[in-house]
């Protein structure tokens, strides 16, 4: 199955989902430059109020006719299937936001989350135009274009040293983010997936490598 045949939204959709998506990146950006506590008295509200909206739509139905009348066009139909109740991608961008802010360095929050924004979106895009061979759940092309523009956004994240290691580290922590962009699913949003997958990574490749750093979670300086 190509990565056309497994969309359940057209490509100018795709386009304009991805587009409000690019609107995302602002986390990173203004997260760079403010406190751990202040990230979270924005974004934890943020996370309540869209978690309440996505399920309130399942039980309310003039808030569904809403927001399907001005958004449905953008939704997945997994996102939109009343007996399984799944949230959309909005949503978990915020959930996945709160969990790397709260749990990680801001190191990597800020390199994750850029990673997610700009990789996701040149996966779609180019996977969904150009996508025939089948690697994996999606597509090669499409996993190609994560890999190639996130390298290219490790190069433009934050840093501790600015080393060589660090930015190893930002490499591979992209394969894994890549490969879980992937293979996420219905089950598992690459939303979460991909911030959390490369934090993780990144934390135990620091331990291994930059030992002499001392990031040691959850008391991490940030």
């Amino acid at each position: 199955m190509t990565a056309i045949e497994r969309a359940t939204i057209d490509y100018k959709s795709e386009v304009f989902r991805k587009a409000i998506h690019l609107c995302s990146l602002s986390i990173p950006i203004v997260y760079y430059h403010i406190t751990k506590e202040l990230a979270l008295w924005i974004l934890i509200p943020l996370a309540v109020f869209s978690l309440l909206v996505d399920y309130g739509r399942y039980y309310n139905k003039p808030l569904a006719e809403f927001i399907y009348k001005f958004f449905g066009f953008i939704l997945r139909k997994h996102e939109v299937d009343s007996k399984k109740k799944n949230l959309n991608g909005a949503t978990y961008v915020l959930l996945s936001a709160v969990t790397v802010v709260l749990i990680f360095p801001k190191v990597f929050v800020v390199t994750s989350f850029a990673v997610l924004i700009v990789g996701d979106i040149a996966a779609a895009l180019i996977g969904r135009k150009f996508g025939k061979t089948k690697f994996l759940s999606k597509s090669l092309e499409g996993t190609l274009a994560f890999f190639f523009f996130s390298f290219i956004v490790i190069f433009f994240t934050p840093k501790i040293q600015g080393n060589l290691t660090e930015y190893l580290i930002g490499f591979i922590a992209v394969v894994v983010g890549g490969i879980a962009e992937n293979i996420s699913g219905e089950w598992a949003d690459d939303n979460f997936m991909i911030p959390i997958t490369m934090s993780i990574t990144m934390w135990i490749l620091y331990l291994l490598l930059l030992p002499q750093l001392g990031l040691v979670l959850p008391n991490v300086p940030n």
